[in-house]
């Protein structure tokens, strides 16, 4: 199989980390304040990349996909729960930036959503076709675009010479900033290895998969928060119609959209082979296209948050299993039907984090709830030794 680069993965990333969901979800840190905005999402970022750093370095040191990485942890049975969660959040996040997309771009030429709806998901599964090894020249192309686009926005939103305005809504906790903030990084958690897995230098590739991402969905945040400050509008599309960037508005939304969803859609077909042998990646990912398409024109998708947590809560205690088991006990339990036993801390894990969700945390509750998760596997892997 042909190996992909380090500077092909950091590519790939980049493409990942410009995203209209990422500005978006970046407007509500203004309440805080820009310093206040800033640290939170510095620090969300921190916490999120290492989590990711570690989930894409087991794909990269045992050649297996996201979804085959946690048959490692649960068992092969009890992998295929997460491989079956995998794709629905990821149908999910592919109806969510198509409809995404698709309203931004309507902003600007309004000639009906379901229009930019087809072409958005045409161009997915076009790179899809392309596919991951052979994008190329393609993949370079469209992220020199998009980093000459996504700058010309940072100075129409930092050097108008505008002051920052006051936001009126009620500023939300620090903690909850935080924890905004690490659900990006988080999301990626359980598709990072089918990129990871197929690099020539695994380690090198992971460190700057993650390096870049976080730097760059940093960047979307702070224009999103900038957007709100500075210009007192949360509209990306108004603000570039405003500045008269026009077509250039209109390249940055499609193919921000574009290179970030087709990661979704792409893993989405790679965690189905996990559920089913005999399914084809490629296919089954522009299956995964087609529903979305369907998805963004037939339901409003306009609040994403509540989706956020809830990949957290499930993703969060499920990777934290694996950093346990792969890192500290050296645990492989791919070999058994199910490990009872991290499907029960799973669960523990999970009903901590929707627990934890209602205490304000300095620093968020994800960080938490997978320490603790960590200390369940620890505590329960002594007391199972002793019994032996």
């Amino acid at each position: 199989m042909k190996k992909t680069t380090v500077a092909q993965n950091g590519l790939i990333w980049f493409g990942a980390g410009v995203s209209l969901a990422e500005i978006l979800t970046g407007t509500y840190f203004a309440s805080l304040g820009m310093a206040l905005g800033m640290a939170a999402i510095l620090l969300g970022h921190v916490i999120g990349g290492a989590m990711m750093y570690l989930a894409g370095l087991i794909g990269g040191r045992t050649g297996l996909s996201a979804m085959e990485t946690v048959k490692l942890s649960f068992g092969s049975r009890g992998g295929m729960l997460f491989a079956a969660l995998n794709v629905l959040q990821l149908v999910g996040w592919t109806a969510i930036m198509i409809y995404d997309g698709a309203l931004a771009v309507g902003g600007i030429f309004p000639v009906g959503a379901w229009v930019w709806c087809l072409v958005i998901g045409g161009l997915i599964i076009l790179w899809i076709a392309v596919g991951i090894t052979n994008l190329g020249w393609l993949n370079k192309v469209a992220m020199a675009l998009l980093l000459l686009l996504t700058m010309e926005l940072c100075k129409v939103i930092f050097f108008s010479g505008a002051a920052p305005g006051a936001v009126e809504e009620e500023a939300m906790s620090f903690g909850a900033a935080v924890e905004l903030a690490v659900a990006m990084p988080l999301s990626w958690l359980p598709l990072i290895s089918d990129y990871t897995r197929e690099a020539e230098k695994p380690a090198q590739a992971t460190l700057c998969s993650v390096v870049v991402y976080g730097l760059v969905s940093c960047w979307m945040y702070v224009i999103g928060m900038g957007a709100a400050l500075y210009t007192g509008e949360s509209d990306i599309a108004q603000i570039m119609v405003k500045a008269g960037l026009g077509v250039a508005a209109l390249v940055i939304l499609i193919l921000s959209t574009v290179t970030t969803t087709f990661l979704d859609a792409w893993s989405a077909g790679i965690s189905a082979e996990s559920l089913w042998k005999k399914l084809d990646g490629r296919k089954t990912a522009i299956a995964v296209t087609a529903i979305g398409i369907l998805g963004a024109m037939l339901f409003p998708m306009d609040d994403i948050t509540d989706f956020l947590y809830l990949i957290g809560s499930v993703f969060a205690p499920m990777i934290a299993i694996q950093i346990a088991d792969h890192f500290l006990l050296k645990r492989d339990r791919s070999g058994v039907e199910a490990d009872v036993r991290n499907l029960v801390i799973w669960l523990v894990g999970f009903a901590a984090y929707r627990a934890l969700m209602r205490v304000d945390i300095l620093v968020g509750y994800t960080l938490v709830d997978m320490a603790l998760t960590v200390a369940l596997c620890l505590a329960a892997d002594r007391l199972f030794r002793k019994k032996a």
